[in-house]
């Protein structure tokens, strides 16, 4: 890592030697309203590619100075009117004034995630959403990917209130490749029982790609890819900073993050802490959930240096989530939780109420670290640009599940994940009006295993490589872009022969003569996998309000460490999982067409989609010779991975309705199909015919009306309701008990909110109460893991598994600092 950071710092120095005797290059104008020419003080202005932004000052002007020469798209907004964006050629002193309308409907989102350049939504055929900070801050959530949840086309897989990992379009897991500022996030993605290692107080702005993106990312990108852009450091000239504070009444969640961050003269740097902790979340069925507590801490900085060759940044960040690991254990009389007291496990007590209340955590929990430093960097080479993003992860993740002392700091399952990652990419001079990227990325891991006592995964490394070449083309109306990809992988994982420790008792890794009679979970094993992935599509603008987009493209997956080679018991999902290591790699064909309509009063977003996957991976349980779950370790169901080929097809529609500015009545729905094609038509069954865990139909409607009175001091006012729609899922793959029905459920959610200005007019703190499920429903979701935690299936009473949360009501509160900073 220290030689990669010392050759980008050397390129940093060449570049400013290069700028003293480079031509100044700047951009500045003025922001104002359309109709009275007034001046729009406190405009945002942001150029996406350089990532840089600004803020008209009383008069409505703006100013970048130092800027690399270029072509780049320009986006200007303003609280309550509608966005704009512009192409702007930056060459010495430009200037380019902006008129903004007062109107409800925006203009379509720009987007950096899996394209050449910054572009608009609506000249990209590639089927994406952007989510921005207004969404993310005025609805409850309970982590980062919760908060996408409710968007069209995605879901979340949960393990209580703090573990969602993201679910696109029916697929997830390794299928969905999750970056954090455009650095992928690598986390044993395999695992079912911890979430996104991310601090959600410090993501900004989530894009979503519903899609195969392998083009751009390479393989874990199958199916799509969740893009978490934190914050931006201040404007130059500016210290902007924030303090917020949070209660939730469900599980006693409180949180809190404090932000800083200052940019003068071209260096810019930024600092944030956050922290948040909870107790058993509870619902109308189970009570207290017991062992669902959390406990996490985060901690980023940044600090970086743009001048006219481009900009250098280096970034890092802590991620430490103490987690609780709940089993579903309960007494068979009264169905009240129970928990795990010796290592035999003989006799387990019902929990105490003092204990489903507790904050502290139990000895039967994980504990994930993450630590990350990356450096993302931008140079002017001539006409053209050159990106260079390095990135360094540590992942760290210890499940205890030994409850007597003095083990109980003992970790069963101990994994140490190291990533380093690089994504090198040159944006080629426009030519004949086609912008060119050429580029080549991937990532090195090494991951080590063999200082727990249960060992489900062999230590592996792997190596990942894929160049690519991506072009974009505009044709008055017409839009056309597409790439090409080939990936390979070289993996190999080590043997592993294991003996009980003779202090212990606990099985521990063993060498050379003491491998005599040794259990031999895992062999040595090596493999190269590869593939060729691309993409190709259109966007036709009929006008500002009309447009078509179609695209097609192949995804690429190589399979994980856990489908290739997992053998043994996984602490905290009650199973026992078994790979294969003959599988190859997953192939996807996905077709998509969208339609959109944009007027002053309503917008309509429609698109359907059909995906193919060959050599689709799957989990499946295993059943006796007698019918009955195959038991291979005692309280474990025992699981095998699978492959075959699976169709899945569906598509998403949205109607947001603005009879005027201040009412919004936006709708969505969302469906996808799953059906197992790896199956012989003349074994086919409706047990075995649709593909495991795909969301029902759902969708959300929400009526909301916003509200400023200066008068009383008040400005972003909103008052909303909210419905959520789940029907009942039957659609399951019902083959040896993998998956049951689940019944349909609908959520009433609701909230306002508000800033606070001072006698100036300047914000001093926002205000937000937030509830969901209000009417208390006890309701499973489908992607839920805690259904299936159910110790006594044939019990003839109701209600099995574990319920979703029930009734939870948000207090939270935001103080903005913005000053001058000189």
């Amino acid at each position: 890592m220290k030689p990669i950071i010392s050759t980008i710092s050397f390129l940093v120095i060449v570049f400013s030697v290069q700028q003293t005797f480079a031509q100044a290059n700047s951009l500045s104008g003025a922001v104002y309203e359309s109709k009275t020419n007034m001046p729009l003080a406190k405009a945002s202005v942001y150029i996406p590619d350089l990532r840089i932004g600004t803020i008209a000052d009383t008069t409505g002007h703006y100013h970048f100075k130092s800027l690399p020469a270029g072509n780049y798209l320009v986006q200007v907004q303003y609280v309550g009117f509608k966005a704009v964006t512009k192409d702007v050629s930056v060459k010495g002193v430009t200037q380019l004034d902006f008129a903004l309308s007062d109107q409800a409907i925006e203009e379509s989102d720009v987007v950096v995630t899996g394209i050449s350049k910054a572009t608009q939504i609506k000249h990209s055929p590639v089927p994406i959403v952007a989510i921005n900070h207004d969404y993310i801050t005025t609805n409850l959530i309970t982590n980062i990917i919760d908060a996408i949840a409710k968007v069209p086309g995605v879901t979340a897989l949960t393990t209580g209130p703090n573990v969602s990992k993201p679910f696109i379009r029916g697929l997830g897991y390794n299928r969905i490749l999750t970056l954090y500022d455009g650095v992928r996030q690598e986390g044993q993605q395999w695992g079912d029982e911890h979430g996104i290692e991310v601090d959600q107080y410090g993501v900004d702005r989530v894009e979503v790609i519903k899609g195969p993106a392998s083009l751009t990312y390479g393989s874990d990108a199958l199916a799509g890819v969740v893009n978490l852009i934190p914050t931006s450091p201040a404007p130059e000239g500016k210290m902007i900073g924030d303090v917020t504070t949070e209660y939730q009444t469900n599980n006693g969640m409180f949180g809190g993050s404090a932000m800083l961050s200052a940019t003068k003269n071209g260096f810019e740097w930024m600092g944030r802490i956050s922290h948040k902790q909870a107790t058993n979340y509870q619902d109308p069925v189970d009570g207290r959930v017991y062992n669902t507590a959390f406990n996490e801490t985060d901690a980023n900085a940044l600090f970086g240096l743009r001048r006219s060759w481009g900009y250098s940044r280096l970034s890092l960040s802590l991620f430490d989530d103490l987690q609780e690991i709940p089993d579903g254990s309960r007494d068979s009389t009264t169905r009240q939780f129970t928990k795990q007291i010796t290592e035999a496990d003989t006799f387990r007590p019902i929990v105490t109420p003092a204990e489903l209340t507790s904050y502290a955590i139990t000895p039967l929990h994980q504990h994930v670290q993450n630590y990350r430093a990356y450096s993302t960097n931008n140079f002017t080479l001539g006409q053209g640009r050159l990106g260079i993003n390095i990135g360094f992860q540590r992942s760290v993740r210890r499940e205890f599940n030994h409850p007597e002392v003095p083990y109980q700091d003992v970790a069963g399952l101990y994994l140490q994940l190291n990533t380093l990652s690089y994504d090198i990419k040159y944006y080629l001079p426009q030519l004949a009006g086609w912008d060119i990227t050429v580029g080549v990325n991937g990532m090195y891991q090494d991951n080590t295993v063999t200082k727990g006592t249960d060992f489900i995964i062999p230590s592996y490394r792997q190596f990942d490589i894929g160049p690519f070449a991506m072009a974009k083309k505009t044709f008055n109306k017409l839009d056309i872009s597409g790439g090409i990809r080939y990936d390979v992988r070289v993996f190999n994982n080590d043997g592993l022969y294991t003996k009980p420790s003779p202090v212990t008792g606990f099985d521990m890794p063993v060498y050379g003569t003491d491998t005599v009679a040794a259990s031999h979970p895992f062999s040595n094993y090596s493999h190269t996998f590869s593939g060729a992935s691309g993409s190709i599509g259109a966007t036709y603008n009929f006008s500002d309000k009309v447009s078509v987009k179609a695209n097609i493209s192949r995804g690429y997956r190589a399979p994980n460490i856990s489908e290739i080679s997992a053998n043994g018991v996984h602490p905290g999902t009650n199973l026992y999982q078994i790979g294969n290591p003959d599988f190859k790699p997953e192939f996807s064909l996905q077709e998509d067409i969208g339609f959109a309509y944009t007027s002053k009063y309503a917008a309509i977003n429609f698109s359907v989609f059909d995906n193919t996957i060959s050599n689709y991976i799957f989990n499946q349980r295993l059943l006796s010779v007698n019918g009955g779950d195959s038991v291979i370790v005692a309280g474990n169901q025992t699981y095998k991975f699978q492959q075959g080929k699976a169709n899945l097809y569906g598509g998403e529609l949205s109607v947001d309705v603005h009879p005027y500015k201040a009412l919004h009545f936006e709708n969505s729905v969302s469906v996808v199909y799953g059906v197992n094609k790896g199956i012989d038509p003349k074994l086919q069954s409706d047990s075995n015919k649709y593909v495991p865990f795909i969301p029902p139909l759902h969708g959300v409607s929400e009526l909301r009306y916003d509200f400023d009175s200066k008068l009383h001091h008040i400005v972003n006012g909103f008052i909303k309701a909210q419905v959520v729609y789940y029907a009942a899922q039957n659609r399951v793959y019902l083959t040896d008990n993998t998956e049951t029905p689940t019944p349909g459920y609908t959520l009433f959610n609701a909230g306002f909110g508000a800033g606070i200005t001072n006698k100036n007019g300047k914000k001093i703190v926002s205000i937000y109460v937030m509830g969901n499920n209000l009417f208390n429903v006890a309701y499973q979701d489908h992607l839920s893991r805690l259904k299936y935690f159910e110790p006594y299936p044939n019990d003839p009473r109701p209600f099995h598994g574990i319920y979703n949360m029930g009734r939870n009501i948000s207090f939270k509160l935001d103080f903005p600092l913005d000053f001058e900073y000189k």
